[in-house]
C-alpha cells in the first residue's frame, strides 16, 4: 500500500500490520526493559490512586505481556475501592463486569482470561484500558475484536478512560474511525497525557480536579 489508507478495508488491514508490529516489539523487550517501562506506567498511575479509590473502577487480566495492573487494584482495594474484571458474554457483544478482590473465585474464558466465576453484573465509573498501540490523539489500537469498542458505546455515561501501554506502540495516527472512542488519559513509561483538542499533552498528576472533572 502507497500513502495513507483510505477505505476501511484498507484502514484494517493497516491496523492488522501495526498489531503484529507492536505485539513482536513487545514480545521482544528483554525481562529488565519490561519491568523497567512497567515500573514507569506503574508511577505514571500513582497520582490517580486517590480518585479511582473512590470510584468502582474496571480493570483488565493482563495477557501477552501488557502491563499488569493487578498490582495497583490491589492497593485501590485496600483503601476502599471496589475493582472490576470484564467478561466476555458472546463474540460481537459489549464486555460485562463483575466486581473482584483478591482470592475470589476464577473462571477462565476467552483466550483463557480468568473472570470472576460469579457475581452481578456491574458500571465501573472509571476504566484502566490496556492499549496495544495508540495515537496522538488519544485513540486505542487494540487486538481487533472490538470489545472495548463496544463496550463504550454500551455505557449510558462513559467511564473516565485510562488508556496505559507502551512508547513502543505510539502512531502519529490510526485513521479513527466513527465506532473509535478516544481515551480521556494515556499513561505510558514517558508519562501521563490528556487527550486536548484532539492532541496527547503531558501533564503533571492526573489533570482532574477532586471532583473528577
Amino acid at each position: 500500500m502507497s500513502g495513507a489508507p483510505q477505505s476501511w478495508t484498507e484502514i484494517a488491514r493497516w491496523r492488522r500490520d501495526r498489531r503484529q508490529e507492536f505485539q513482536a516489539a513487545r514480545a521482544a523487550l528483554s525481562l529488565a526493559e519490561h519491568r523497567a517501562k512497567s515500573a514507569a506506567v506503574a508511577a505514571g498511575l500513582e497520582p490517580f490512586a486517590a480518585l479511582l479509590a473512590a470510584r468502582r473502577v474496571g480493570i483488565y487480566w493482563p495477557i501477552r505481556r501488557e502491563f499488569d495492573p493487578l498490582p495497583y487494584a490491589r492497593r485501590l482495594i485496600d483503601a476502599g475501592g471496589r475493582v472490576a474484571l470484564p467478561v466476555v458474554v458472546a463474540q460481537g457483544q459489549p464486555l460485562q463486569f463483575r466486581d473482584w478482590a483478591p482470592g475470589a473465585r476464577l473462571a477462565s474464558g476467552a483466550w483463557d482470561i480468568p473472570y470472576p466465576a460469579e457475581g452481578e453484573a456491574v458500571t465501573p465509573e472509571a476504566l484502566i484500558v490496556p492499549l496495544l498501540g495508540f495515537d496522538e490523539a488519544g485513540y486505542r489500537l487494540g487486538y481487533g475484536a472490538g470489545f472495548y469498542d463496544r463496550t463504550f458505546a454500551a455505557f449510558a455515561a462513559k467511564p473516565f478512560a485510562i488508556g496505559v501501554g507502551f512508547e513502543l506502540g505510539r502512531l502519529a495516527t490510526l485513521y479513527p474511525q466513527p465506532h473509535d472512542i478516544a481515551m480521556d488519559r494515556i499513561v505510558t513509561e514517558a508519562g501521563v497525557f490528556a487527550v486536548a483538542a484532539g492532541n496527547l499533552l503531558a501533564i503533571e498528576g492526573t489533570g482532574l480536579k477532586p471532583n473528577g472533572g
